[in-house]
């Protein structure tokens, strides 16, 4: 292979996570053993040092950077931040089962609600339901507001079932159990 070819192929991998061919870096790939231990790390905490999480996993600070930005650029991770909504003592927060309306798709509902922010999750279901829509406040009050204005009375819902918390039992909070 030529020169220039190397070349080509090494900027495609370093720019793109990938070669010319499409396939995956094994450095940027979340099936990688290395990489699925920085995640794992990073699941625990998001904002870890990359030279304590080489430390602990045997490799340089720098080995543990270059994996998690050519991750990133590859769109294969991503590190957010989450608030749990227990820890942060909200005084209400439900589950909301809902039924669209007749000619009501899930994702038009679902766009109406993304946006607000006492909604923290919104999930498509099979079964009774067409979405679930998680949603937590600061007062009982802000709850029976948010019911109020954005759920009783309209037109795209046919059904809601409120489901309050009375207990939690367990409360994982990840965003995805399992890498590919």
């Amino acid at each position: 292979m030529s020169r220039s070819k190397v070349r080509e192929l090494q900027a495609v991998d370093a720019h793109g996570g990938g070669d010319a061919a499409g396939r995956v870096s094994p450095l940027s790939s979340p099936t990688d053993d290395l990489n699925q231990q920085i995640i794992r790390l990073l699941r625990d905490d998001g904002r870890a040092a990359y030279d304590i999480m080489g430390q602990k996993l045997g490799v340089s600070g720098g080995t543990v950077r270059n994996r998690v930005t050519r991750m990133r650029e590859a769109g294969m991770l991503r590190i957010v931040a989450v608030v749990d909504p227990v820890a942060v003592d909200y005084e209400a927060d439900a589950m909301l089962g809902i039924k669209t309306a007749p000619g009501v798709g899930p994702a038009a509902l679902a766009h109406r609600f993304e946006s607000h922010p006492a909604v923290v999750y919104i999930m498509w279901v099979s079964g009774r339901f067409d979405l679930l829509v998680e949603v937590v406040c600061d007062e009982e009050t802000e709850l029976a507001s948010f019911l109020d204005e954005h759920i009783h009375g309209h037109s795209d819902i046919a059904r809601v079932e409120v489901m309050t918390r009375i207990g939690m039992f367990k409360n994982q909070f990840l965003l995805k159990r399992h890498v590919p």
